[in-house]
């Protein structure tokens, strides 16, 4: 039955190429923990023996330990909780992932779930490779965002895995010593940018890399306008960019954002080189471990005519003309409150279930207002080209804070690339 979908999807992923994204990457010896558990393996031939147990397996591209072993206790334990079933995993690296299923396609050796980042989602169900759940799986308690992410033309092609966003961390020792609050609005946070900058310390910093990475934190200053993805040219659009231009042309941020991964950001931040940074939960780990004493809090990115942020994580997709019964039964083991709640924190994610998500943090402050974060949270595209869009949203801001371009003549490039992409 996959063959069905082998060569459509092999002719678009010739076409597409590789795709931008949030994912991790990995060294040569990641792997190494996943095979040694014995989580990687292959589905069974047709024609075996019925009365043995059906596989399904999972293709997954964390490269974090944690994140693996996390992963393998639920499949072990679903595994010893019924007798029809048995599921493996298997890790392959984000940079090949998409070959990986590209040749997975044509042996017809594909897994049965794929757990990707949640960009990708709408270019693989536009192939046909992923099952349409629509009907077969609720969702109806998961933020709209998520749901969002991983639906086509009205159609459930997924299952949100866990979800995150982007919030402004500030550093409350220098906040307290300016005698400010954190800001609100863009003009309280060029304000209190401004008023921070100061002993060689820069008020303001988020990731500005030309790449996904980099439109996934430009995004919520579009959205903030009431603007939508595909409509730079505007006055919401035009005025995000000037957001930008006005933070580096006033010096309250460095320029060199545009070189600054997310990581990289969180860095200055922890060093005490930037006061403000937007940035995700899933570096309060490394911040509470490698700078313990820092004082700092979170709040919701300030906004221009409304909050946003963007959505980031993974998402569950079931392959089509695979075993799509096992599969959907083991993700309604796996999305159930117990092991949403074990892998969320394992992660340091948030649930996309919404009903689970508001129970998830009762003692952490922080945490809570990342999940308030989530309300205002929108995915990227879905568009089947989103990486299109993206490269020509990523390449105008990087422009207008290189000063390469005005916000004008970036927003109007950019607007020229979308409708080229978006009305082909």
């Amino acid at each position: 039955m996959r063959k069905k979908v082998v060569a459509a999807f092999l002719a678009a992923t010739m076409a597409m190429g590789m795709l931008a994204g949030c994912g991790d990457s990995k060294s040569d010896d990641s792997n190494k923990d996943t095979k040694e558990s014995g989580t990687e393996t292959t589905a069974k031939a047709d024609g075996e023996d019925a009365g043995e147990k059906e596989d399904v397996t999972i293709w997954y591209y964390w490269e974090t330990e944690g994140h693996q072993k996390a992963l393998d206790k639920v499949i072990q334990d679903y595994n010893a909780s019924q007798d029809a079933i048995q599921v493996t995993a298997k890790y392959v690296p984000f940079a090949d992932f998409k070959k990986q299923l590209s040749i997975g396609a044509s042996a017809n050796e594909l897994p049965d779930i794929a757990i990707l980042d949640s960009p990708d989602h709408a270019s693989y169900a536009s192939m046909g490779i992923f099952a349409d759940l629509t009907g077969k799986f609720d969702v109806s308690s998961y933020y709209q965002g998520a749901v969002d992410s991983c639906t086509i033309d009205g159609s459930l092609y997924g299952v949100p895995f866990g979800v995150n966003c982007l919030g402004l961390y500030y550093n409350k020792d220098m906040m307290d010593a300016a005698g400010l609050t954190p800001p609100t609005t863009w003009d309280e946070l060029k304000d209190t940018a401004a008023a921070l900058t100061k002993d060689k310390v820069t008020g303001m910093a988020f990731c500005s890399v030309q790449n996904e990475e980099g439109t996934f934190n430009f995004m919520p200053w579009v959205w903030s306008t009431g603007t939508d993805s595909y409509t730079i040219d505007s006055e919401g659009g035009k005025k995000a960019l000037t957001l930008a231009k006005d933070l580096i042309d006033s010096g309250s941020m460095s320029k060199e954002c545009i070189n600054w991964t997310q990581g990289d950001v969180m860095n200055q931040f922890i060093s005490g080189n930037v006061a403000m940074m937007i940035n995700g939960p899933w570096q309060i780990p490394t911040m509470k471990e490698e700078a313990p004493d820092l004082n700092w809090d979170v709040t919701l990115i300030p906004k221009d005519s409304e909050y946003a942020s963007a959505l980031g994580g993974e998402n569950y997709a079931v392959i089509a003309g695979g075993n799509e019964e096992g599969a959907l039964k083991f993700l309604e083991y796996a999305t159930e409150q117990e092991q949403v709640t074990y892998l969320m924190d394992k992660f340091g994610y948030i649930s996309a279930d919404k009903s689970i998500a508001e129970t998830q943090f009762t003692d952490d402050a922080v945490m809570q207002k990342f999940t308030e974060e989530l309300n205002y949270a929108k995915a990227r595209g879905p568009l089947a080209e989103w990486p299109e869009v993206s490269d020509a949203i990523s390449l105008a801001f990087n422009q207008v804070m290189t000063g390469a371009a005005e916000p004008d003549k970036a927003a109007a490039d950019a607007q020229a690339t979308i409708d080229s992409i978006v009305k082909k």
